[in-house]
């Protein structure tokens, strides 16, 4: 393939991986705005970010599979159009069923555009060492998508209706299909089968899992609803190994898993983006419903953790040529822990001149795991798996994500809902009046109240806040130690095998 050719073809997948995540950024940046509009629960309200990713995480593997059988362009293209039409339904839709269903239909698209998307790069460039920049860019253009989301959907809630906040991947997605007539080559694997039962079997895992972190979180954890969905989540797991280690073209590999490397290259980037979407969605919250802050205000505090992540996601790749692979995973997981550890100073008066160095670590951390992550997986099989193992990791990190989500988003409603009756009650306010506030907030309808009320509630949700901090620093703590213990640090290349880690 000429180099115009490979140009159009780096272009066209980074605006398919860039609109999957400006998708997410969307939904979470507009979540004051639906929650006032829809009168949403908080418990509930998370289910707007979640099911695109749930969509996301649940399918992406079998995306992979198609895309190795039917054309890795042709899924790439449905994508970008199925993406773009579940966006069009959020933004025509008028109750929260109809948000959720247009989420889950631009989380099919997702699906669909990443694996696609980065098995199409993988395939445009054999050379291992350029692979991995062209991946390490791949995979910065999901931080552009992160980045510019929050600015974007803050002037567009700031001057029109919420609805329009989903909009530019409407746009985005149209422009990702047009740009694959220009001259993206079709790729396919000879030989792959579909496996459906697999397939249904790790969508019921993943849904069954989501479904209890967020229904725990507003139900408790006990909820015999809650339990029977881990137990179902257990059951579709241990079913879906079996499947897979008998059919003969399984849709994940589950032997990969033995590779104590790949395993925890797997484990380390659903981490970062646990970290990634989890810290967003709880500081978009904690600025909209403790400080007080318009969506453009909390856009221009948000971005920061985005834009220093794609600076530094921008020379990740040239980082592990020099240093391999565990270095930068190790010390970007240490550095989001310490970052998260630092906001725990962050309380409804501090001023974001106080917080914001906080903020850029952060992202400066993830930048340095999210691309090197995807890259170490890429080169740790053989080429005939590398469709395989794109799918994994995306699917991995689709995972962290839809956990980071719903998972600190329970977190937060259930800690706020227990910590208000004991913040109310230390400013005076009367225990009937405590029961209200209680039942109106947990609803998501709350009315005008005194500034009593206003510091409780703000105090108790920012205990919410600083919970999930503690939890993002100590699973990243965990990644780093699991990083150092279980990598193999440097790409290697045999002449005539296919890319393997070595330490």
């Amino acid at each position: 393939m000429d180099g115009r050719k490979q140009f159009i073809t780096v272009i066209a997948m980074c605006v398919g991986s860039m609109v999957t995540f400006l998708q997410i950024t969307a939904s979470v940046s507009s979540l004051g705005a639906v929650g006032r509009a829809l009168e949403v629960a908080p418990a509930t309200l998370v289910w707007v970010p979640s099911a695109y990713t749930l969509a996301v995480a649940a399918l992406v593997l079998s995306a992979g599979t198609l895309g190795s059988r039917f054309g890795r362009r042709r899924m790439f293209r449905s994508g970008a159009v199925v993406l773009a039409l579940g966006a069009a339904i959020v933004v025509v839709a008028d109750s929260l069923p109809t948000v959720i269903v247009g989420q889950l239909v631009a989380g099919v698209g997702g699906a669909l555009i990443l694996p696609n998307s980065l098995a199409i790069v993988a395939a445009t460039f054999p050379d291992p060492h350029r692979r991995t920049e062209v991946i390490t860019l791949w995979a910065a253009s999901s931080g552009i998508g992160l980045a510019v989301g929050p600015i974007v959907s803050g002037v567009l809630l700031d001057h029109a209706d919420w609805h329009f906040a989903f909009t530019p991947a409407v746009v985005l997605g149209a422009v990702a299909f047009a740009l694959t007539f220009t001259g993206v080559a079709e790729t396919r694997q000879p030989g792959t089968r579909l496996d459906p039962t697999g397939l249904v079997l790790g969508t019921v895992a993943v849904a069954a899992l989501v479904y209890g972190m967020i229904e725990g979180g507003g139900s408790g954890y006990t909820d015999g609803r809650v339990v029977a969905s881990w137990i179902l989540a257990l059951v579709a797991v241990c079913a879906f190994v079996a499947v897979e280690l008998r059919v003969p073209t399984p849709m994940l590999d589950v032997r990969l898993f033995r590779s104590a490397s790949f395993a925890t290259i797997s484990a380390v980037a659903a981490i970062a983006l646990f970290g990634f979407t989890g810290l967003a969605v709880l500081q978009v919250l904690f600025y909209e419903r403790v400080q007080s802050l318009d969506a453009l205000a909390t856009g221009y505090r948000v971005v920061v953790i985005f834009a220093v992540y794609v600076a530094v996601a921008a020379v990740a790749g040239r980082l592990v040529r020099r240093v391999g692979f565990v270095p930068p995973l190790a010390g970007g997981l240490a550095l989001g822990a310490v970052a998260a550890l630092g906001l725990l100073t962050q309380t409804a008066t501090t001023g974001f001149e106080l917080v914001w160095f906080w903020f850029a670590l952060f992202g400066a951390g993830v930048g340095l795991v999210a691309a090197p992550s995807t890259a170490a997986a890429m080169v740790s099989v053989d080429a005939d798996r590398a469709g395989m193992a794109s799918g994994a990791v995306n699917a991995a990190r689709q995972i962290g994500s839809v956990l980071g989500s719903s998972t600190l988003g329970a977190v937060l409603t259930s800690t706020l809902i227990g910590a208000l009756p004991s913040e109310l009650s230390a400013r005076g306010v009367p225990e009937p009046v405590q029961a209200d506030v209680v039942a109106a907030v947990s609803s998501g309808q709350m009315g005008t109240v005194d500034e009593n009320v206003t510091a409780a509630i703000g105090s108790a949700f920012t205990s919410g806040v600083h919970t999930g901090l503690w939890i993002i620093a100590a699973v990243f703590g965990a990644g780093a130690v699991a990083t150092v213990a279980f990598v193999r640090n440097r790409p290697h290349v045999v002449e005539g095998s296919a890319p393997t880690l070595v330490s």
